[in-house]
């Protein structure tokens, strides 16, 4: 079952929105009802939380726009509880790209609020702040301090905030990459920390910001150590080359025997002209209980694989496994099929190279 829906798209960039958000969206209203507020108390309640989301997905355009300024499309924008993610290919290598990719979401929320500011001024609808609720208020004051509280929030200096990636792009023009990173992930969960003790003391939800941003900090961190680690090595030294190729009109039989007697699970689907699909064990499972054996290879393979030509570095077909949510992606020489990469045999050849590293730091 699919969670999340398409509806829409700007600049090639689809907009979805995941099944949580709705279920905001009838709480919210739910809540209105049930506390006495009428259907209109409802349904303006809903209407500014629509509102205040549509500021989110602007938000997440100003990232994606600024990034397709710089070679980097953005596969699409998700709506969810917490807020807007906006998927980009990758981050820009460049730290000055990188500071305007970060600052252009937090751009875009100040011209909303600059823009509401005025027209407020200029209507004179404006209530001092201290009258104002999230609740109540003028509509479109409370829409320009929710903008406000945008920019603040994500200003913070801590992953996966935007904050967070100023400050990595600042210290990476001073120093390495990797450096950076760890340096504004160490700042994150000092935050994070910081944000917690004001959490204990009284405010739960600072608890759930100091969770999400000590989280956020260390898989950064992390992701950008694996990048590193992964630098400059071509596929063909990590590939699985020990593999078995199946044809789309093998029965399924021949999958699951090489299945039961060695280790492989996704099996790479090739016809005289090269690779037309990748079998998964659990879609050869599914069709298993479906149809049984009897049933070929192309009755179950996906057709929207993956492949990388064996020369590529090993950072990229790790974004790849990444960006397509895959477990396997084919690796190529020309048309032919010539190994298979894995998030399994990624992992351990990252193990392998941490520890020929920590060898040779012993034997210097």
């Amino acid at each position: 079952m699919k969670w999340d829906w398409n509806v829409g798209s700007y600049a090639g960039i689809a907009v979805r929105v995941h099944a949580t958000f709705v279920l905001l969206l009838a709480w919210v209203g739910g809540s209105h009802l049930l506390g006495g507020r009428g259907v209109t108390g409802a349904a303006a309640a809903v209407g500014f939380i629509t509102a205040l989301f549509a500021c989110v997905v602007l938000h997440e355009f100003g990232h994606a726009l600024m990034a397709r300024r710089f070679g980097i499309r953005t596969r699409d924008i998700t709506l969810y509880p917490i807020g807007g993610v906006a998927r980009l290919e990758r981050m820009p290598d460049d730290p000055k790209q990188e500071l305007w990719v970060a600052l252009a979401g937090p751009a875009v929320n100040v011209v909303i609020a600059a823009a509401l500011f005025i027209w407020l001024q200029a209507t004179q609808a404006m209530l001092p702040v201290a009258e104002l609720t999230v609740a109540k208020g003028p509509f479109l004051e409370r829409l320009m301090g929710v903008n406000v509280a945008l920019v603040a929030f994500n200003m913070i200096p801590a992953f996966p905030m935007d904050g967070g990636r100023v400050v990595r792009a600042l210290l990476a023009m001073r120093m390495e990459y990797t450096r950076a990173t760890q340096v504004a992930a160490t700042l994150g969960q000092g935050m994070a920390m910081l944000l917690g003790l004001f959490g204990v003391l009284g405010n739960p939800m600072l608890l759930f910001i100091a969770f999400f941003v000590w989280i956020g900090a260390g898989q950064e961190a992390g992701m950008v150590q694996v990048k590193s680690a992964l630098g400059g090595i071509p596929v063909q030294r990590a590939m699985i080359t020990d593999f078995e190729t199946v044809t789309p009109h093998d029965p399924l039989s021949r999958p699951v025997q090489i299945l039961l007697t060695r280790s492989q699970t996704d099996f790479p689907v090739v016809d005289p002209f090269g690779i037309v699909g990748i079998l998964t064990r659990a879609d050869l499972i599914a069709g298993l209980a479906r149809n049984g054996e009897a049933m070929t290879v192309r009755d179950v393979m996906r057709t929207d694989f993956t492949a990388v030509d064996e020369r590529v570095m090993l950072e990229i077909a790790f974004a790849r496994l990444q960006e397509c949510q895959c477990r396997t992606i084919a690796v190529l020489r020309g048309t032919e099929v010539v190994g298979m990469v894995t998030m399994d045999n990624m992992g351990e050849f990252l193990a392998v190279q941490a520890a020929l590293k920590q060898a040779g730091a012993r034997q210097a």
